[in-house]
């Protein structure tokens, strides 16, 4: 796509939507950062190295998970069955963890173990933990068994379940605590970490087990095993985007110190070999939120190292290793964990001067938009704004738009260069000028797409712009909004001052509001409007006016029903009157939609209609809590 403002329209439909790799896409090479990488059979022991799970066997398992599925969620009954399953499980613990669906039963059944049948199990396994961790089934199991640790660790109750079985232990000699167990593990790894950590399977059991260590549960993690764990488990909501902090013993912090020394012995290793980086990966996310000390040791290493390999001509050597496909994935994520100081010391010695070659290569642009994401201080900042905000355009037309989305973030979390960034967004996508034409700015940035291609016009190259129509862009339907359009009109709706944006929303005509909150990532852009403490309460009335007429639509949709909620939530009294007198009108239709049911009940429709003194009262109390609430947080 050419640069000039004539020439989007004959290179190409749209800016492009961004390079793919790296990001899970198709084709990319490379897995999304914590996400597992699809084991191989490459060390696969063979068939007859594992004793046989006999149909019989794996049919009763099967049939007692489905029991137990369907069970009362407390009582004897319950207790008495989930223990005599784990003792069977016991019994063919290694046949279990080494069959492809055996395995995937046994990762269920632990997410209902009580501390110590778990306990006998994971000793049952350990025997042959070597065999068990590297097996491409068999690794599975060992980190459902990690898994449970938040669960366990520590619970008053499974302490009273020690005590009453600490007389059965000692016929077959003293059973060892969780906590020793996983110790041991720790041990064993820490023993043969190079291994371990380079074996397809291993490093999926060094990377949960620095996790458990840590007291921390990574997002990724926890959204993957979502499937192996009880049903009290499953219904808890694991998708808040951060990761999950527990207690643990002092003795796994120390242990957990021991393991980052073992990166330090090895550094060129993890930084270079593909399997062995996403230990260190996950090693330093554990570590900046545990062990900062230990992270800075960390960090300097692998900039040390690859600071001082054979220098390019272009600049620093570390710059040859952000166009590396692995050595890339790991400077992302030593960037997002480097202190303030360290970063600016950097970035003045590695990036400055560079950015804007780095944004347009496929594969460093990734952890440009990193530098950008861990940007804090107005002295970083400025400069890095000041050498890429001349190639805004240039970088959406090369297909990089994460990192002009990521420079924006930066915008809005440090407080500045925000008037200048939407200035040179208004003029990338071509709607500075005439001024007519920044009300259509909201669709433009949403679908990402310049203006002349967004409204089809054949302009010549040199001409002078044209004014904007209302007519034309009330008629056109609203475009396929992208994730990054939407993220980048979040960042802008942030901005201190958001009026453009907002006078490009509140143009918006109803069906097109509508469209907006119904997509997937568009609805977030209204969620922006309702939250944003720059928008003040008549701007956000002026834009939600639009839907009025929509609400039943809404109210049917996956997407618009929630956010329906989240505008009944700040609704006023005489604003949830019309919503509940509008929604009224179709009231059968809402209730037999799977969404809008929910809308109903959630606005007592149904009293709304019956009984309406008692639905304003009902209202006004809630205002009125909501109110003082309000009043209490401000102070």
């Amino acid at each position: 796509m050419g640069l000039g403002p004539r020439s989007l329209h004959k290179a190409g439909r749209r800016f492009p939507a961004g390079d793919k790799r790296g990001r899970g896409a198709k084709g990319s090479g490379r897995p999304p950062p914590g996400r597992q990488r699809p084991p191989d059979r490459s060390s696969e022991p063979a068939q007859d190295a594992h004793p046989h799970l006999s149909p019989e066997a794996l049919g009763y398992f099967r049939q007692a998970l489905s029991a137990l599925k369907e069970a009362p969620e407390t009582g004897e009954e319950r207790e008495l069955m989930v223990h005599n399953v784990l003792k069977e499980v016991e019994a063919e613990a290694l046949a279990l963890a080494t069959n492809r669906t055996g395995s995937e039963i046994m990762q269920e059944l632990l997410g209902f173990s009580p501390l110590k049948p778990l306990c006998r199990v994971w000793a049952t396994l350990r025997s042959n933990f070597r065999f068990v961790a590297c097996h491409r089934c068999g690794v599975h199991v060992l980190q459902s068994a990690l898994l449970q640790l938040p669960r366990l660790l520590g619970s008053p109750a499974e302490k009273a379940e020690e005590d009453v079985e600490e007389e059965e232990d000692g016929k077959d000699g003293p059973l060892e605590t969780l906590e020793e167990l996983v110790l041991g593990l720790a041990s064993e790894v820490c023993d043969d970490f190079l291994f371990y950590c380079g074996d397809t399977h291993g490093s999926f059991v060094v990377r949960t087990l620095l996790q458990v260590l840590g007291g921390t549960l990574l997002e990724s993690e926890r959204t993957r095993h979502r499937g192996s764990q009880s049903p009290e488990a499953q219904r808890a909501p694991t998708r808040e985007g951060k990761p999950s902090d527990f207690e643990v013993p002092e003795t796994f912090l120390n242990r957990l110190q021991d393991l980052s020394s073992c990166f330090l012995k090895d550094i060129a290793v993890f930084i270079t070999d593909k399997i062995s980086s996403f230990c260190l990966q996950v090693a330093l996310q554990i570590l900046h939120r545990k062990l900062p000390q230990f992270c800075a040791q960390l960090c300097n290493a692998v900039i040390g190292y690859l600071s001082s390999r054979n220098s390019s001509a272009d600049g620093s050597p570390l710059l040859l290793f952000l166009r590396d496909q692995t050595s890339s994935r790991l400077l992302e994520q030593v960037l997002l964990v480097l202190e303030p100081p360290r970063l600016q010391s950097l970035f003045e010695d590695h990036f400055q001067g560079q950015l804007q070659t780095l944004a347009a290569h496929p594969i460093a642009n990734f952890p440009l938009q990193r530098l950008l994401d861990a940007v804090t201080t107005a002295e970083l900042l400025s400069p890095v704004f000041e050498e890429l905000s001349p190639a805004l355009e240039a970088v959406l037309a090369q297909g990089h738009p994460g990192v002009v989305i990521a420079l924006v973030g930066a915008c809005r979390r440090v407080g500045a260069h925000q008037a200048r960034v939407l200035q040179l967004l208004l003029e990338a996508f071509h709607c500075a000028e005439p001024p007519s034409r920044q009300v259509a700015c909201v669709p433009l940035f949403a679908t990402l797409t310049a203006y002349e291609v967004y409204y089809r016009l054949a302009e010549e190259e040199g001409a002078v712009p044209a004014e904007h129509q209302v007519e034309m862009g009330t008629a056109r339907a609203l475009g396929e909004v992208t994730v990054l359009g939407s993220l980048l009109l979040q960042h802008l709706l942030h901005f201190s001052s958001p009026g453009i944006v907002l006078r490009s929303l509140g143009a918006l005509t109803g069906p097109q509001l509508l469209t907006l909150a119904q997509n997937p990532a568009g609805s977030h852009v209204l969620d922006a409007v309702l939250t944003s403490p720059s928008v003040t309460r008549k701007q956000r009335r002026r834009v939600l006016k639009t839907l009025k007429g929509q609400y039943v639509a809404l109210a049917c949709s996956r997407h618009g029903s929630r956010v329906l909620d989240a505008i009944w939530s700040g609704a006023t009294l005489g604003a949830r009157k019309e919503i509940a007198a509008e929604l009224g009108e179709r009231n059968q239709e809402l209730i037999r939609d799977p969404f809008g049911h929910h809308v109903a009940r959630n606005v007592a429709l149904t009293t709304f209609l019956k009984r309406r003194e008692a639905w304003e009262q009902q209202q006004g109390a809630v205002a009125k809590r909501r109110r003082a609430l309000n009043s209490i947080l401000e102070d």
